[in-house]
């Protein structure tokens, strides 16, 4: 056997590359396999949060940087000051994850991590900009926004944010309370809210969020979260980090480039919430069925499949964005009539038909008959 063969090699060394080698390296199932990790890039500084909301105590609690049980909704006239409870919403610092994954992966000998970048994935194997790779599984995380913008059939939006943790000098944050969607600034046509994470009373991340078709230029960010500040007591602040992303919220069937051999993971494969950007807990989750999936010899492609909460976010991609600007009314609907419990279990693909309907019945039906009929025909 070539020593440049592995039984699966992994391309991209983000969240769900990190993931999936390390519940590849630590189930006994694969102790005998041999595992190759391709990443671009050295992860040694904090790029960018993750934030999730569950019930108990989760498998990565370790590195939970901060979590609250509160949450305030503030859209079109109507705001919400409620209980996480059953959950908890917590946040980690991908530095924090990165260093986590880097020590327990080097702990495994059948695991071999080069920093290279892939340039080419073909059937059976990788080639880098150095070497090529055989592997009999080729898992990628690697992200081309190209297949999106050569497609038309379903519609792209992006939640793009820029945010900045701020140092304040009096008191003005509440510590166990998040700031979930504060809709309360101009939407300028399109869907507009202000996130924030509080980290003590002097101390939260800011991000100036939007779901839309295209991103802005930076200062307009800066100026939101420099307005939303100067309405607060903050006596003066300090900027201590910063950071910005670019989520794609689309139905596009990532899936359809996998094969028998090479599986698309992460954003890459499909695998954000087309509807609220929200990626890490859903890659959490994956990477744990994917395992399992390995264990029965079946092909990649088998492994993505659409259930009902696929076609609710279609619908609902559909309408927002056909009309952008009334995003925050949307939101406004399904937080005004439902309790939160339902809501997070919606968004979590984790309630029932009936709780199901009743959010269905918070919107405005003839916008969805409307989405419906023309997806269609």
């Amino acid at each position: 056997m070539s020593k440049n063969h592995y039984d699966y090699i992994i391309c991209g060394g983000g969240a769900s590359g990190l993931l999936l080698a390390f519940r590849l390296c630590k189930d006994p199932y694969f102790k005998d396999q041999s595992i190759l990790l391709i990443e671009k890039d050295t992860k040694n500084i904090n790029d960018r949060t993750w934030c999730f909301w569950e019930s108990d105590e989760g498998d990565l609690e370790e590195i939970v940087h901060k979590n609250w049980n509160r949450a305030y909704f503030n859209a079109d006239g109507f705001d919400l000051d409620f209980s996480m409870e059953p959950f908890q919403y917590k946040m980690i610092r991908s530095l924090d994850f990165y260093r986590s994954m880097k020590k327990k992966l080097s702990e495994f000998d059948h695991l071999t991590r080069i920093r290279e970048k892939v340039i080419r994935i073909d059937e059976d194997h990788v080639t880098t900009e150095v070497q090529t790779f055989h592997g009999d599984k080729i898992f990628s995380s690697i992200y081309d926004p190209k297949r999106l913008d050569q497609q038309k059939k379903y519609p792209v939006l992006l939640q793009h944010f820029v945010g900045q943790v701020v140092q304040t000098k009096k008191p003005c944050f509440e510590p166990k309370k998040i700031d979930f969607m504060n809709f309360n600034v101009p939407q300028k046509g399109n869907t507009r809210f202000m996130y924030v994470l509080p980290l003590n009373a002097n101390t939260a991340l800011i991000e100036y969020t939007l779901f839309s078709k295209n991103v802005l230029e930076r200062k307009e960010y800066l100026d939101a979260i420099g307005a939303f500040l100067s309405q607060l007591p903050t006596g003066g602040y300090e900027v201590i980090e910063e950071e910005e992303g670019k989520i794609p919220m689309t139905c596009y069937r990532f899936d359809s480039e996998n094969s028998a051999k090479i599986l698309h993971i992460g954003t890459a494969g499909g695998w954000t919430k087309p509807s609220t950007g929200y990626t890490f807990q859903r890659i959490n989750e994956k990477t744990k069925e994917l395992i399992d999936f390995l264990k029965k010899g079946q092909p990649l492609s088998r492994f993505s499949r659409r259930n009902r909460f696929w076609y609710y976010d279609l619908l609902f991609i559909d309408v927002l964005a056909r009309n952008n600007e009334n995003g925050a009314k949307l939101f406004k609907r399904m937080f005004e009539k439902n309790s939160p419990e339902v809501i997070f279990n919606f968004l979590d693909e984790k309630s029932s038909f009936l709780q199901e309907f009743q959010i269905m019945r918070s919107f405005e039906v003839w916008q969805f008959v409307n989405a419906l009929w023309k997806r269609i025909f």
